[in-house]
């Protein structure tokens, strides 16, 4: 578990909340720079029983663990979490139950993930929040655009480099394809106990 410090300069549009200027360009690039550097994998649909299906999901991830070179970075995103809930969903949340996600989506590829929602969970606890961190300036790439499914309509998240948004982890959204350059992310879900 970690310490939380609440961070001003949010906002809440429709079903997610985001913020941004939280890491100076700099970390960000250490952070990719680490994350790059990791095992990188074809992503699965689900972790749970190693389903893939390129239909579905064509993304490449690594995944961020919790160690003495990354845990200024998951106090950060923790201090991010924490403050975006208590303003805007008041879950009853755990924390960081799983590592975090490092995704590449490529434009060779035409990577994407399709409409999903962020529910499975390997660790006996739900996913409530999820937060995606954008690493990639909107000029890198074309495409890759997070889309939520807000009530009767489509809502396209905002690209800006560093931008933090946080949802519902039931909230259901995709990734559309990139269809030129590269764009990384990284995903994270935080815990807790179940609806009631």
């Amino acid at each position: 578990m970690y310490t939380f410090t609440p961070i001003v300069n949010k906002r809440q549009n429709h079903s997610f909340a985001y913020i941004n200027n939280v890491f100076t360009d700099a970390e960000l690039e250490k952070i990719k720079d680490y994350a790059i550097n990791l095992e990188i994998n074809s992503a699965m649909i689900s972790p749970v029983v190693a389903v893939k299906d390129e239909d579905v999901r064509r993304t490449k991830v690594s995944w961020i663990h919790p160690n003495n070179e990354t845990i200024w970075f998951y106090d950060r995103m923790a201090s991010v979490a924490q403050g975006l809930n208590i303003d805007f969903y008041n879950f009853d949340l755990f924390g960081f139950v799983e590592s975090m996600q490092f995704a590449i989506y490529e434009g060779d590829l035409k990577s994407h993930y399709d409409w999903h929602i962020d529910s499975s969970t390997t660790s006996g606890s739900p996913r409530k929040l999820s937060l995606v961190l954008q690493l990639s300036d909107p000029l890198e790439y074309e495409g890759g655009e997070l889309q939520l499914q807000a009530g009767s309509g489509v809502t396209s998240v905002p690209r800006e480099k560093g931008l933090i948004v946080v949802f519902p982890s039931y909230t259901l959204h995709k990734v559309t394809p990139v269809t030129n350059g590269t764009r990384y992310s990284i995903v994270v879900w935080v815990n807790g106990p179940a609806f009631k």
